[in-house]
């Protein structure tokens, strides 16, 4: 039987029923040289910033990023694999807090000069895709450096697409331990599509890519 059409709220719930073994998908042997690339080059981007994340999840990447910065927060809306993140070691400057990813209400008149979220633009509908990082933008000074990770699609290594929306939205269905089968809205954009979406206030745009990551890092104006 196929999954439900996915929703925010059914997203949510796949993330909480899946937060135990979600990282399971770094243990791929065939992503193990991309990830190692990765976890050397996000510190550097960081170093001496006030870091927001966005979407961290189970916290992979977050010991790497702000493994040189200055203040990192590390932000997820699903208390299940935010307590995984924070069950972990983690530099001194990192911060954690319950965030909604498309109002960041709960952050007040807080500002940032720097932002990353990994493997949360492909979960974004092509059609929010905008506001949210309109939203986004708001919530950093000009000047902020900000990157995108996420998945390249490979045909050996990822998730079938089971379906594309009117809009253009790409979706799998993913099983769990329990047999029972989600729908996740996973996009996979190309550079241009990617660049072309970031808008007017980005500067010195640049596309990084590995077999099976994507990273798209810019300056605010």
């Amino acid at each position: 039987m196929s999954a439900a059409a996915a929703t925010p709220e059914s997203m949510a719930a796949y993330y909480r029923q899946r937060a135990a073994d979600y990282e399971r998908v770094y243990a791929k042997p065939e992503r193990q040289a991309d990830l190692r690339a990765m976890e050397a080059w996000l510190p550097g981007v960081f170093a001496g910033r006030r870091v927001l994340e966005i979407a961290t999840g189970t916290g992979w990447w977050t010991p790497h990023g702000a493994a040189q910065a200055a203040h990192w927060r590390a932000t997820d809306l699903t208390p299940e694999t935010l307590a995984v993140a924070q069950s972990k070691a983690m530099p001194a400057c990192v911060q954690f807090q319950t965030l909604d990813a498309y109002t960041f209400a709960e952050l007040g008149d807080e500002r940032f000069d720097a932002a990353f979220a990994g493997c949360w633009w492909s979960h974004v509908p092509l059609a929010r895709l905008p506001g949210w990082l309109d939203a986004l933008h708001a919530r950093l000074t000009p000047g902020a450096v900000v990157v995108m990770l996420d998945n390249r699609f490979v045909q050996t290594s990822s998730t079938p697409i089971s379906r594309q929306d009117a809009d253009g939205n790409t979706y799998q269905q993913r099983p769990l331990d329990d047999g029972s089968t989600h729908e996740v809205l996973k996009n996979f954009p190309t550079s241009a599509q990617a660049i072309a979406a970031l808008g007017p206030r980005a500067r010195n745009a640049e596309w990084v890519s590995w077999t099976h990551y994507w990273a798209l890092r810019y300056t605010l104006a």
